[in-house]
């Protein structure tokens, strides 16, 4: 019953003995994960451009199943190892195995076991039980910070403050003269500062504690559709850190008063 560009098609099903196989379309150049987590030596590193490319990409595909399904549905599992890119770095969310049918008529939730990936939970879902719409948008914030720092969810070699991504960039959030400690030291400082600055603050939203402060993802989708048409060019705009100059002009950037929004305006 799902068809969209951004999620991944189920070509059929193989039954045979005792095997159970789902056979889906093949995508070339692996999951977001093997790409941001396991970078072999001749594997392309993902520019910015590419990033809110794949950021974008993944979340019409929670907006399809959200806000298009009929029924609607709730993925409950997202995470960079479920997002597949194909040719182009075109991505897709895959393995539905954990999504459920969203909450129908006046319900606000749906009751059910917690399930899904530790890192990526919502904590109200995780402490309640309770799965809703927003459960997913959390997902998704994690999902975002681990695209725009190059961190994992979860990352037990680091040291204890720093092993929970949302909880080592909470503080960060908030003060903008820490922004550019936030973006993953592989880019070498080739990202737009404005362009950090919005997905940064995309990010922040989504991982609100309290799941009615979390935007809806139609939302999300415009903000992150405007961030990955805004393309950055390392030939003509130099890179944030490094020299003496472009250290100067993040700071002229950081000291701007200015609030930061998400739609570019």
């Amino acid at each position: 019953m799902a068809d969209h560009p951004n999620l991944v098609k189920l070509i059929g099903y193989c039954v045979e003995g005792d095997h159970r196989v789902l056979v889906y379309e093949y995508m070339a150049l692996g999951s977001l994960e093997d790409h941001l987590h396991d970078p072999w030596p001749d594997k392309k590193l993902l520019d910015w451009n590419t990033r809110m490319k794949i950021a974008a990409g993944a979340a019409r595909g929670l907006e399809y199943l959200h806000d298009k399904m009929k029924p609607p549905v709730i993925y409950r599992d997202l995470k960079g190892s479920n997002i597949l890119l194909g040719e182009g770095y075109h991505p897709k969310l895959s393995d539905f195995g954990l999504a459920k049918v969203g909450p129908l008529g006046d319900k606000t939730h749906v009751s059910t076991r917690v399930m899904g990936t530790y890192g990526y939970c919502a904590p109200d879902y995780a402490m309640t039980g309770q799965l809703t719409f927003k459960s997913d948008i959390y997902s998704f914030g994690v999902v975002l910070l681990e695209i725009i720092t190059g961190r994992k969810a979860i990352d037990n070699t680091k040291a204890a403050a720093e092993q929970n991504l949302v909880a080592w960039a909470r503080p960060l959030f908030k003060d903008r003269k820490k922004f550019h400690q936030m973006a993953d030291p592989v880019l070498e400082g080739h990202y737009p500062v404005r362009g950090l600055y919005q997905a940064l603050a995309i990010a922040a939203m989504c991982v609100q504690e309290q799941p009615n402060m979390r935007p809806l993802i139609a939302d999300i989708v415009t903000a992150l559709n405007y961030l990955a048409s805004q393309k950055y060019d390392p030939e003509t705009q130099p890179p944030v850190q490094g020299s003496r100059k472009n250290s100067q002009r993040s700071r002229s950037i950081d000291e701007d008063k200015k609030p930061v929004t998400v739609d570019g305006q």
